[in-house]
């Protein structure tokens, strides 16, 4: 079913290809949750976008000289801000680099995952929702509900960010030099985070680990904490209700030219983790690690606090790969809050305890609720007696 927004419309993007097939296929794919519109060329989309610049989001096929789309985008005021998602077949795309800095969130290569593009859409969909809630007179009484952060609370970030900016300035140095002593690489490390209605930022802390870290990730998988304890469940296994039939598949799935059993496969893809935590992480350095047991490496996001990226009390701004998992209305609710140098979570499971993600999202969900003055506070006097934690995560 298409989705409808707030204010009756519907999700509008918009497809540049000239292939007819690839079209078919991507109409096909994702016409149920948003309103696709396909042109043939760069002119005729930059045609339409002067015509009709209230799309949503524009899908462009690299190899339609993305390059004069994207200049031609950034000198047509007419047009104003425009997401792009950029389709390519080459093997690695600079984000950060011109024409697509500031144009293109993101990027997915030929023979991509439909059920990874799904994931994108339903969230760019959903941070849309997210944002006409926000602007709703009806809502303004909900202030809490709808992100809008307390006056009281950025005044209150704003004084004592700057004050201790000020009076750690010395030690900030002196962390700077031995980081940079330490190990190769960048004083500093700035991730993107999703925070307070789904804004993404960068989040500033002293780089604690080695600069190969993003490439073992994907090798480190096993070692999850937030993975879900589960038997291995062989591809080819079929599920109880096939088993009673006679061992003959009920729901037969067809993926990567192979069948598998839709209930299996779907209960393996909801146990993953939504979230990604380590003990003992290799990928940390010798100093990092006593950065991170004295949480010295966060202190450099009190320059975020004092921007307004984020709150010193709040929910933990998430990356995006882990803010894109949680696009249920249960979990989004999170996001009403603002971002969060310590929160409820932190101080409610520090250290030993044992905990899911889905108690951490519920924890996460009960700050949006409930948060004041009297909860900040019980929060950061918390906080402040388990700041010199052990644990190695």
């Amino acid at each position: 079913m298409l989705t409808v927004l707030a204010n009756g419309t519907t999700f509008r993007v918009l497809y540049v290809e000239d292939d007819q097939q690839m079209a078919a296929a991507f109409y096909q794919a994702f016409s149920e949750t948003a309103s696709i519109t396909i042109v043939a060329s760069l002119q005729e989309a930059l045609y339409y976008l002067k015509a009709d610049p209230n799309i949503d989001l524009v899908v462009f096929n690299d190899r339609l000289n993305s390059t004069s789309f994207l200049n031609a985008i950034r000198d047509n005021q007419q047009i104003g801000k425009l997401s792009t998602i950029l389709l390519t077949g080459e093997s690695a795309v600079d984000l950060n680099a011109e024409p697509y800095r500031g144009r293109v969130i993101d990027v997915f290569h030929y023979g991509y995952s439909e059920a990874a593009f799904q994931t994108r859409l339903s969230y760019l969909i959903l941070k849309k929702q997210y944002a006409e809630k926000k602007h709703s007179a009806e809502d303004e009484e909900h202030e809490h509900a709808q992100g809008r952060m307390p006056i009281g609370k950025r005044l209150f970030d704003i004084t004592l960010s700057f004050l201790l900016l000020l009076m750690i300035s010395p030690l900030l140095l002196v962390v700077a030099i031995l980081v940079k002593l330490d190990s190769k690489g960048p004083i500093f490390y700035g991730s993107k985070r999703v925070g307070m209605g789904y804004k993404v930022f960068s989040m500033y802390k002293f780089r604690t680990m080695r600069t190969d870290a993003d490439q073992m990730l994907a090798s480190m998988a096993s070692k999850n904490m937030y993975n879900v304890k589960k038997v291995e469940e062989a591809t080819d296994q079929i599920c109880e209700e096939c088993q009673l039939a006679g061992g003959i598949c009920q729901r037969p799935l067809f993926l990567d030219d192979k069948q598998v059993c839709e209930k299996v496969h779907f209960r393996t893809e909801k146990a993953k983790a939504m979230f990604s935590k380590f003990k003992e992480d290799p990928r940390v350095t010798r100093l990092g690690k006593i950065l991170r047991n004295t949480s010295i490496d966060e202190l450099p996001q009190f320059y975020n606090i004092l921007r307004g990226d984020m709150s010193f009390v709040g929910n933990r701004p998430l990356p995006p790969y882990e803010a894109e998992k949680l696009t249920a209305s249960g979990y989004a609710r999170r996001f009403a809050a603002p971002a969060g140098l310590t929160g409820l979570w932190q101080v409610t499971k520090r250290g030993g305890a044992a905990v899911s993600d889905q108690e951490r999202i519920q924890l996460d969900v009960l700050y949006a609720k409930k948060y004041s003055f009297r909860t900040d506070l019980m929060i950061v006097i918390r906080t402040l007696k388990a700041v010199w934690q052990k644990e190695n995560v």
